[in-house]
């Protein structure tokens, strides 16, 4: 399963932190790096989307 798609469930409330971890295979701490950095990447992405008029 993609990473993306079991942090986006937690965000979202479908699964809990050690849900997330067991499905992920890493203990929770690690969790919160990884939500950390995918939020980041999330964000530049955002800003990299060209505006068109």
């Amino acid at each position: 399963m993609d990473k993306r798609k079991v942090i986006t469930a937690y965000r979202r409330g479908f699964i809990t932190m050690q849900e997330c971890a067991q499905i992920l295979g890493i203990d929770s701490p690690k969790i919160l790096g990884m939500m950390n950095e995918t939020e980041a990447k999330d964000k530049r992405a955002l800003k990299q989307q060209p505006v068109s008029g």
